[in-house]
């Protein structure tokens, strides 16, 4: 399909977003994004409601290029007059970091920062980039959402990300480039085959085009394929989990009553949905085998980098793999206007009154707060017998990795709350008098 602002207006008018408020171009300096900001202002492409377009460069400060990069950028922008914005990044680095993952991270969250709401980003992402990211997702041994082709257009940073030459070959944007008077810096990682896609556009794609013509566009038609059949795959696990869903967990016997494959594809769908990357398929795999196959009493769990699946009571929770809990012991006053910040993700605890709670005059000017330690007691009912405050979570439920963060108060020796779940009778004042409570605000889920 030949490229111009003709073409790339019609890409616009068919995907652009109708509430979008106005284009940012990311400008790398080389050759692609230069073709795309030039056509993008060529008189073909500005009907398209005359949004106001800028541009954005990031430096990743990575080689002695950068210079020429952010030079190019400059000098188009100046001859487009197009307002631009240069943003310097850090890009992490050391053993086992890959630079090509790191860098992109990098500069993704750079644009996302930059990125104004109703602004739409526009990548210069091509038929050939797509053919390329497929044939290395190959080699990986990805799954069909590694294959999947990259989206022209989605939801993104408060406003959205748009792909507008996706369907447009290198070649034709090149014979544009030379048209339009484009000129770009060259960039020495293109061409440096220590990184895999170097390699593959240098070594191994001319050998695909010279024998298939054409290869980029129909490979990249593949990765469409792939993504349509993931979509499907997404919306039949999207069903399960509405279907299985139990409060903030799943239900195992609803999971049990699936396929294999569909019990793992419900469960990464529902890990992804929670914005954290799901375990490779084989962990995957294990996972759903432990949960699954565990006995009723056991608390199965899968730790894999910061998170974990737990299982309990025939629920499955996605947690952190180091639940939260009190490190340490504080002191809190009894007094109307005191709080405590109880540190980390555990939320705040409020002193508020409360008929037929803790008697203020018996309780000392300061309770400390403390975690469990196993063996403490309460007496919850007045004429109720003494219980344990195990016996306690079980019956309510409390989840057993939460049960580290339930704040224990004590005055002196003798353990009078548990938060805002439990008061010690022998402490209270009688049923219906004035009396102070604990409020736990922001606590995490404990059942």
């Amino acid at each position: 399909m030949d490229f111009s602002a003709a073409t790339l207006l019609g890409v616009l008018e068919t995907h652009a977003p109708s509430a979008a408020t106005g284009f940012v171009v990311a400008l790398s300096g080389g050759e692609d994004s230069a073709c795309l900001l030039t056509a993008l202002v060529q008189p073909g492409s500005r009907p398209f409601r005359d949004l106001p377009v800028r541009a954005i460069h990031v430096d990743h400060g990575l080689q002695p290029a950068a210079a020429d990069f952010q030079r190019a950028c400059e000098e188009r922008c100046r001859s487009l007059a197009v307002p631009l914005t240069v943003v310097a990044v850090s890009v992490a680095s050391g053993r086992g970091v890959s630079i090509e993952a790191a860098a992109r991270d990098a500069r993704y969250a750079a644009l996302a920062q930059d990125l104004k709401a109703g602004e739409c980003l526009l990548t210069a992402h091509h038929a050939d980039d797509q053919a390329e990211t497929l044939l290395l997702q190959l080699l990986r041994g990805a799954g069909l959402k590694g294959m999947a082709a990259m989206p022209l257009c989605r939801a993104w940073a408060g406003g959205w990300h748009l792909r507008p030459l996706l369907h447009f070959a290198k070649r034709d944007l090149r014979r544009f480039g030379v048209g339009a008077g484009v000129t770009a810096a060259p960039d020495p990682m293109n061409d440096d085959a220590r990184f895999d896609r170097a390699y593959l556009r240098r070594h191994l794609w001319p050998v695909i085009e010279a024998r298939w013509p054409g290869a980029a566009i129909a490979v990249a038609r593949t990765a469409g394929h792939v993504a349509e059949a993931q979509g499907l795959l997404d919306r039949a696990a999207a069903q399960a989990v509405d279907l299985l869903r139990d409060g903030d967990a799943l239900s195992v016997a609803g999971l049990r009553a699936l396929s294999s494959p569909e019990q793992i594809n419900t469960l990464r769908y529902w890990i992804a949905a929670h914005a954290v990357p799901p375990p490779s398929t084989a962990r995957l795999a294990e996972a759903v085998r432990q949960i699954i196959a565990a006995d009723a009493d056991h608390l199965p769990a899968v730790i894999w980098g910061g998170h974990a699946l737990r299982r309990y009571r025939n629920r499955l929770f996605l947690t952190p793999a180091s639940p939260p809990a009190l490190n340490e012991h504080r002191e809190w006053p009894v007094a109307d206007d005191s709080s405590l910040d109880l540190g980390g993700e555990l939320g705040v605890l409020q002193w508020s009154p409360l008929p037929g709670g803790l008697d203020a005059a018996r309780l000392p000017d300061t309770l400390v707060v403390r975690r469990r330690r196993g063996g403490e007691t309460l007496r919850v009912h007045r004429h109720g017998r003494t219980q344990s405050l195990q016996h306690l979570c079980q019956s309510l439920g409390v989840l057993p990795w939460m049960r580290d963060a339930l704040p224990l108060l004590y005055a002196g020796c003798d353990l009078v709350a548990v938060g805002d779940l439990w008061q010690d009778a022998r402490w209270c004042v009688a049923t219906g008098a004035p009396g102070f409570g604990c409020t736990w605000r922001g606590a995490p889920i404990l059942v």
